[in-house]
């Protein structure tokens, strides 16, 4: 993981713990998210933010 995939990651986590916030702790929508981003670590660098954000949002909301 290079750093700027790091700050897609921590902005993705940031943005869904807000969207979630009433529904699961924090470090759940973490997990998920760092999850999301080693499952889809053949993806291109250009997609990997919108796509890791895209499939911990429904992931997350199949346990919500």
């Amino acid at each position: 993981m290079t750093l700027t995939d790091d700050a897609a990651v921590e902005q993705a986590v940031a943005r869904l713990a807000d969207e979630f916030r009433t529904r699961l702790r924090p470090q759940v929508i973490g997990t998920v998210v760092r999850t999301c981003r080693q499952d889809l670590s053949g993806v291109p660098a250009t997609a990997l933010p919108e796509l890791v954000e895209r499939l911990a949002r429904e992931r997350l909301q199949s346990v919500a």
